[in-house]
């Protein structure tokens, strides 16, 4: 297994969450039952594990990787990447923010849980394909083969020293909640 495939793995939790999201805006656009926590358990789940495990590992060990060896910093796939990251973020920030403003009674706040929740979707569904079928396969022809074992341990490192022990098991419990919250 390449090192890519792990992060395909991760992408596959990753939509699975994306799925709860939409299914959840969809209850909110039609003034359906949903908690307002369920949208703040979302944006924990994707600032842990999408943004601080999956991201982490993509933009300090394979993205690096692929500029040591040839990838341009910039006006590259990789810039690209980087910058839908920040996007990513910066929606996820809104969500949160329109969340718990919902969460506090405030009923206007549905109109930015909805718009944050579906351009993050949109973005990261676009942004994952781009990943799984141009950026990975491209970093497993420039990356030289005995230079992987160097990248798992880069991703080993993320694991268990920066985002810690259990991490991934603690997320993908909150994925599945979320899930049966929205019954997918």
């Amino acid at each position: 297994m390449k090192a890519t495939d792990v992060l395909s793995e991760e992408h596959r939790v990753i939509e699975r969450v994306i799925r709860t999201l939409e299914t959840g805006v969809q209850l909110l656009s039609q003034n359906q039952p949903i908690r307002p926590e369920f949208f703040i358990q979302a944006t924990d789940f994707i600032k842990g594990f999408a943004d601080g495990c999956h991201h982490v590992k993509e933009e300090g060990v394979l993205f690096k990787s692929m500029i040591d060896h040839g990838m341009p910093a910039e006006n590259s796939p990789v810039a690209v990447m980087l910058y839908e990251h920040e996007m990513g973020r910066k929606y996820t920030r809104g969500l949160r923010e329109a969340a718990i403003r919902f969460q506090n009674g405030d009923q206007t706040a549905k109109v930015d849980v909805i718009f944050n929740a579906r351009q993050y979707a949109a973005l990261l569904r676009e942004h994952i394909g781009k990943e799984d079928q141009i950026l990975f396969p491209m970093a497993n022809k420039m990356i030289p083969v005995e230079q992987h074992e160097e990248i798992w341990d880069g991703f080993e490192r993320v694991e268990h020293e920066e985002t810690g022990e259990g991490v991934h098991e603690k997320y993908l419990a909150l994925a599945e909640a979320l899930e049966k919250e929205v019954e997918l």
